[in-house]
């Protein structure tokens, strides 16, 4: 049992976990606020795509953001972001609360905060690998991902009954003071120092030379567009349709929402330990292409549900798959990337979540054609088929070995 949390030994890695129990814990209270705010509004399920899709647009200065976690004291980046962040909440909640809100201030308030997260988060991804031993480095990843999809449970219930009880301004005022505690933990942790190989380039020298580094590195290109499936097919349509399954096919209210949003959180939780248990557990190849073979499965499923209580057992199943698919993934790229390129590694890693913007706004386009629920089903059925494609085209992936580099297993496939 201990091994499963082997990482938490190690004090900074512990003050970076705990902190991200914070953050993540105002990231879901802010989805559950936005998504709730636009549905208020507007009562549009397009809408919905369309500010999920402008949250996550941002992210295409991933890239800029890698090269900044590779050049600049990657402590004082994430505060000043952290800071950022907080602000924009606080601005938030007052704004709600004064009645000025209106639907346009909704999309500004998305993409600076958008942006301050594509800056937060692949230096946050960076600096896990030096603080814990290589041979810890997929516990960490995992462990990471366990504290986000810990808040993924509690978060989006606890939002949902402080809208019910108090008002969306409640959450995002939530979510203000979690990041004071996110920056007095980031305050004490220490960081080692960034070679001082990127800076002896310019950016645009180092921004290219990440590029090069990808692309001369098929096993990491390969992963990094596999990352692009719940990023585009799934999460869009999970996260941006809450609002109208709670409302309009279960006829409940924010906090009918928030038990939705945390049913995913649940099944995220076990799929997260789970990858922290495994160990040195040889075949996680194959673990992660059939993760995301039951990925699609069970967002179909979720389309065609209308009970309650099957269908928050369906979300656990999405859940569980959805966050085993991305911990494997990371903990792929982590083990075999240099320390020198890794935050512009991540950050590209983190660009697919600007093409996410893509999927919310295909996800809100086809809810207005066919509803909520056969959207879903059309983004589960396309992720599922591209799953069973890659199982059969993508060898390489499917029997990489634990005690095998990655190139090894490119070379000979």
């Amino acid at each position: 049992m201990w091994t499963t949390f082997v990482s938490l030994r190690y004090r900074n890695y512990r003050l970076i976990w705990t902190s991200m129990l914070f953050s993540s814990t105002g990231q879901w209270m802010e989805q559950v606020a936005l998504s709730w705010l636009v549905w208020t509004l507007t009562e549009d399920p397009f809408m919905l795509g369309a500010i999920n899709g402008t949250r996550a647009l941002p992210f295409i200065l991933s890239p800029l953001a890698g090269v900044a976690a590779d050049r600049i004291d990657r402590k004082k980046l994430m505060i000043t972001t952290q800071f950022g962040v907080m602000l924009l909440s606080f601005s938030m909640s007052l704004l709600v609360y004064s009645g000025l809100i209106r639907l346009w201030m909704v999309f500004v308030f998305a993409i600076l905060a958008g942006t301050t997260w594509a800056f937060n988060q692949p230096v946050r991804q960076a600096i896990i690998p030096n603080l814990v031993p290589k041979k810890h480095i997929m516990n960490a990843v995992a462990l990471g991902s366990s504290a986000m999809n810990m808040t993924r449970l509690i978060g989006p219930i606890g939002a949902g009954f402080i809208i019910a009880m108090v008002g969306v301004e409640g959450a995002f005022a939530g979510k203000g003071v979690a990041y004071i505690a996110v920056i007095v933990m980031t305050f004490f942790v220490r960081v080692p120092p960034i070679v001082d190989r990127a800076t002896r380039l310019g950016i645009r020298q180092d921004l290219w030379s990440g590029f090069n580094y990808i692309w001369n590195n098929r096993m990491i290109f390969t992963l990094l567009v596999m990352a692009l499936i719940p990023i585009v097919l799934v999460m869009p349509y999970i996260w941006s349709f809450m609002p109208v399954f709670a409302d309009q096919v279960y006829d409940m209210g924010p906090e009918g929402m928030g038990i939705l949003y945390g049913a995913v959180g649940l099944g995220a939780l076990g799929g997260s330990l789970t990858v922290a248990s495994l160990g040195s557990f040889r075949q996680k190849g194959l673990l992660l292409m059939l993760s995301g073979i039951v990925m699609g499965a069970m967002l179909i499923l979720f389309g065609m549900s209308t009970y309650f209580p099957l269908t928050l057992l369906v979300l656990v199943g999405v859940g569980f798959p959805q966050t085993f698919y991305n911990s494997l993934t990371q903990t792929l790229i982590q083990m075999n990337i240099t320390d020198d390129v890794r935050g512009r590694v991540m950050s590209i890693l983190m660009l697919d979540r600007g093409l996410g913007p893509l999927g919310s706004f295909f996800a809100g386009f086809m809810a207005s054609i066919v509803g909520a629920p056969g959207a879903v089903i059309i983004g589960g059925s396309i992720t599922f088929v591209l799953a069973i494609l890659g199982f059969i085209f993508m060898p390489n992936i499917r029997k990489w070995d634990y005690n095998v580099p990655m190139a090894e297993v490119s070379n000979n496939s």
